[in-house]
């Protein structure tokens, strides 16, 4: 398989002298296509700075991020807006669906907003793969949580990304949607897509075919055929002062 993503000697500094601070430190991480893996470790290790520079939300204070076979630094920000429409799909916490809109108007917005006009057959399929076909029309505010993140999953999928993103899905649900919305991810791996997620729940991580242990930005090793036991030692390892 070739990499979906690719990240070389990444490392990116927040602020300047005396004040900086390294969120990552010299990080080699390639992500298959088709793979599932889940990004974890303590409180401030770089998760989150990780997806975001992976997902060209962010850039690196140096090295390369090759994303769907694009070097995102030779990019201009306008280049790198057109990349992450076309090669991501984004799945974030807090739903950030627009309450105003329907179901089926929120799953096009990554469309419209990349100046195209929706095809109402792509975005019945998108609603169709996540199990809401039926609530198309249905506003944020007429739908449960679980349902939500699955208008927000379908949002993601609309375009056709080489990569879906998500940053600690299941965050905001109760432990049965979570585990919902989680076998929806898996099956949307195993149909060949490349799923990269950060969570802190080790029964989540243990849906991805592979583990990356973060501690003080830098790699602390990986756990392939997760189960929540050894994802939990681990995390209970790299919580023990060095």
């Amino acid at each position: 398989m070739d990499d979906a993503v690719r990240l070389e000697s990444l490392t990116k500094t927040y602020g300047s002298g005396d004040s900086a601070v390294t969120a990552l430190s010299d990080v080699h991480l390639a992500f298959p296509r088709g793979s599932f893996t889940a990004i974890m470790g303590p409180s401030g290790s770089g998760k989150s700075t990780l997806l975001q520079c992976a997902a060209a939300l962010d850039g690196p204070t140096s090295g390369r991020v090759i994303l769907d076979g694009t070097d995102v630094a030779g990019l201009t920000e306008t280049g790198r807006t057109r990349l992450r429409r076309t090669s991501t799909g984004f799945v974030f916490q807090a739903f950030n669906l627009v309450p105003s809109l329907t179901a089926e108007q929120n799953v096009t917005l990554p469309v419209r907003l990349a100046g195209r006009r929706p095809d109402p057959r792509v975005v019945r399929w998108a609603l169709a793969q996540v199990g809401l076909d039926d609530k198309a029309g249905r506003r944020p505010g007429q739908l449960s949580g679980g349902q939500q993140q699955r208008v927000a999953i379908a949002r993601a999928l609309v375009t056709g990304p080489a990569v879906l993103f998500a940053d600690e899905p299941t965050g905001a649900l109760d432990l049965a949607t979570g585990r919902e919305v989680m076998d929806l991810l898996r099956g949307i791996a195993d149909r060949a897509a490349t799923v990269v997620l950060v969570t802190h729940d080790p029964n989540v991580a243990s849906c991805a075919d592979r583990v990356v242990f973060l501690a003080d930005g830098r790699l602390a090793g990986e756990l392939h055929r997760p189960n929540p036991a050894d994802v939990a030692a681990w995390l209970t390892a790299l919580a023990v002062p060095r």
